[in-house]
């Protein structure tokens, strides 16, 4: 199967004074380490990355610098995430059989964890990867903060990205989404809402979304340990 991938790296990042996808990361730029691994991905024949305007032409040095080998689509992504994938979408080709969806603020996924999601793939099936909750997790009013109910942990798990479809389905359930005016937080609900069948793939290491300032340091000391041989000084 030809696959695409679909990088979304938007977003101004307020909490970190800047673009969090080009913030130095044990010696990359934070968006470079997972370009980087989709790079060296023979599979992926495709990288488009959904991006805020100003950060274009940054993004395109950032692909010469860790991917020369690859000519990317470098597309300006939408107000919100659900309408920079739409953007990313449109910039691959027809020849794309399967698709992913990463967020670049995700530096640590690992090219068998991808792989893994690729292989789960088929016509009306797609995939995610996620990691079961360990917490216990309480419904909570927003308003009052009141506890409504405790949910079964057993049966919960934290979705996150890549997340793996037949480009033609992901394409239908965005378009149906823009269609309808319904907005998800990952493409996964799109898929499920389409009637698509959606399979949990267990990412088996870490893989967080860089969030807050101190997230920085936890992916630093990962990515130094797990990959000295590709980390610049």
């Amino acid at each position: 199967m030809r696959w695409g991938a679909v990088i979304v790296a938007a977003g101004r990042g307020t909490r970190f004074g800047g673009p969090k996808q080009f913030l130095a990361l044990a010696g990359l730029p934070m968006a470079g380490w997972s370009i980087q691994t989709f790079a060296r991905m023979p599979e992926v024949a495709e990288l488009v990355v959904a991006t805020e305007p100003e950060s274009i032409e940054p993004m395109r040095a950032l692909f010469a610098r860790v991917a020369p080998e690859r000519v990317p689509a470098i597309v300006r992504g939408g107000a919100t995430r659900q309408q920079s994938v739409y953007e990313g979408l449109r910039a691959l080709s027809a020849q794309c059989d399967g698709v992913f969806v990463h967020d670049g603020a995700r530096p640590l996924v690992v090219a068998d964890d991808v792989r893994a999601g690729m292989r789960e793939v088929r016509l009306g099936r797609a995939s995610l990867l996620a990691t079961a909750v360990v917490d216990t997790i309480k419904q909570v009013d927003p308003g009052s903060m009141h506890v409504c109910a405790t949910l079964d942990r057993a049966t919960l798990w934290a979705a996150q990205t890549p997340q793996f479809a037949l480009a033609a389905d992901l394409r239908a359930a965005h378009e149906r989404a823009l269609h309808d005016g319904f907005d998800a937080t990952d493409d996964a609900a799109l898929l499920e809402r389409a009637g698509v069948e959606v399979i949990v793939v267990p990412s088996t290491s870490e893989n967080f979304k860089v969030t807050l300032p101190a997230d920085i340091a936890r992916a630093e000391a990962i990515l130094q340990t797990r990959y000295p041989q590709f980390v610049e000084g």
